[in-house]
């Protein structure tokens, strides 16, 4: 009976977030208008390129000469009243903002390919394979380092691009097309901001490539949206022909350099099974009585158990190794036994909330995990202000670097410990078992990672993202997934790695 009380919980939960989910979607078909266009953002710090201008553009013809003022006529056989309404949806559908579609889109390709490898017929679990991404298994399993990473590159690779785009944009100063001509009727609201070139081209352009590269197999999926955003600009009558060009062209050059970075950061060593011998022998002479192994039959090799080797964003190696949280309770302490008489307690006596709340922070399979769920929570905050795409992008670069960090950060001191979970003494948990030691906990260290950074763009909101950062830890304690010193280290270092991120946004230039 208990069983069926908790899927119950979790259909509910899940009914209410995908309930709030489609009445926020609902809402960004109105048009959307920045509060402010940022016309400084073309000075603000980039993350790879070394200056906004490394890479160039061509300037564009001037808005009297006769190239010019054939797109124009051109764009005016395009607009409405000629336009379906498929085209019309497209167009409010995109109006949304280019950055918090991509991201949507990230996350959504993050759920999609959320799902752990099986055993095959010989009981050993094949790894995805890059090279050939749509066979079984499909390549990437997007488990929770997979998304942080994959999220921090995009929101990277559209911040930098933006910036450049910014900088081009007031250098040249072409305004937007039904400026130019009064006879076009633009279907989305028109601001100050330049049009060349197209910041919507310039961000479709740079997620199509990081996207590509982070999920292989999905490129027809993924150049039908790069076609679509593009398209539903010319249908919009925002942007001419050519301010497209130079965004694709804009955008296509800096993700190129985002990905040289990404190649090289250590994630394609980040599943060396080779190293965990020395992993356990370090965790036994440091006095564990036992150690983390895998409850499935057969057994699981453990996720990415070099992932804590990738190269971090916003502090280096030696710091990374200066906040590793201390070392856990060790079997038989005092501390160990009061945690373990907590979840004994849970597990006698579990309340309704205590379920709820644990199944609906469970971020697992299927879904986007903890990284997607901060994501989103960013994403929304920044369409509630009004944000600029380029200040957008920015917020999500933080974060995503934030994000990353925190996976980087947990999973270097999980394998260094690498301590029991409960169930090796015999708790079960009822939002499945991830397959990864337990010190620190992971939804604690992404989450407070990601409350510190948004905290930081929306002071006004802090509480509620520091209660959701509590709440997802305590979700772990009430699952039976974590012990408490796992949430409560997690929830302080993942508070220390965002302050990281929110530090070198105070340098950033922006205002």
């Amino acid at each position: 009976m208990k069983k069926y009380i908790y899927y119950f919980i979790t259909i509910l939960c899940f009914s209410f977030l995908l309930s709030c989910e489609n009445n926020l979607s609902e809402s960004l078909m109105a048009p959307y208008l920045p509060a402010n266009v940022d016309e400084n953002a073309g000075s603000w710090k980039t993350f790879v390129l070394s200056s906004p201008t490394e890479v160039s553009i061509a300037a564009p013809v001037g808005t009297n000469e006769p190239a010019y003022l054939k797109e124009i006529d051109s764009l005016k056989n395009i607009v409405a009243p000629n336009l379906s309404n498929e085209q019309r949806q497209i167009v409010a559908y995109w109006g949304a903002g280019a950055v918090y579609r991509w991201n949507e889109l990230a996350r959504e390709l993050s759920a999609r390919y959320n799902s752990a490898p099986a055993a095959n017929a010989e009981g050993k679990y094949p790894v995805p394979d890059a090279a050939n991404p749509l066979a079984d298994p499909k390549f990437p399993f997007a488990n929770p380092p997979y998304v942080s990473r994959a999220l921090a590159y995009l929101s990277v690779a559209q911040y930098d691009a933006l910036v450049s785009a910014w900088k081009y944009k007031y250098q040249y100063n072409r305004q937007a097309p039904s400026v130019v001509d009064k006879a076009i009727k633009p279907l989305l609201p028109a601001s100050s901001l330049p049009s060349y070139p197209s910041e919507d081209a310039v961000v479709a352009q740079a997620s199509y490539v990081i996207l590509l590269a982070m999920f292989p197999g999905e490129g027809p999926f993924l150049k039908s949206k790069l076609e679509e955003c593009k398209n539903a600009r010319l249908w919009a009558g925002m942007n001419v022909s050519s301010d497209l060009n130079a965004g694709v062209s804009l955008g296509g050059a800096v993700a190129a350099k985002v990905m040289v970075k990404a190649r090289a950061d250590g994630m394609g060593a980040a599943n060396n099974q080779a190293a965990t011998p020395d992993m356990i022998a370090r965790s036994k002479a440091l006095g564990f009585k036992a150690v983390w192994t895998s409850q499935e039959i057969p057994a699981r090799p453990p996720m990415l158990p070099t992932f804590g080797n990738v190269k971090t964003w916003n502090f280096d190696r030696a710091t990374l190794e200066a906040i590793r949280p201390a070392i856990p309770y060790i079997e038989g302490s005092a501390e160990f036994n009061k945690d373990y008489e907590e979840l004994q307690e849970i597990d006698k006596n579990q309340t309704r909330e205590q379920a709820a709340i644990a199944n609906f922070w469970a971020d697992g399979p299927g879904t986007y995990t903890p990284p997607g769920h901060w994501h989103r929570y960013g994403a929304n905050a920044g369409f509630e202000a009004k944000y600029s795409e380029v200040r957008m992008a920015r917020m999500l670069a933080y974060l995503g670097t934030a994000e990353m960090d925190a996976g980087i950060g947990c999973w270097d001191t999980k394998y260094y410990y690498y301590s029991p979970r409960p169930q090796q003494y015999g708790l079960k948990t009822s939002v499945g078992l991830p397959n990864f030691p337990s010190y620190t906990s992971g939804h604690s260290t992404f989450s407070a990672a990601g409350a510190e950074v948004l905290s930081a763009f929306f002071p006004q909101k802090a509480s509620t993202f520091n209660s959701y950062a509590q709440q997802a830890s305590d979700s772990r304690i009430y699952g039976l997934i974590h012990w408490r010193l796992d949430c409560s280290m997690g929830l302080k270092h993942g508070k220390i790695i965002g302050q990281y991120a929110v530090k070198r946004a105070s340098q950033d230039g922006a205002l």
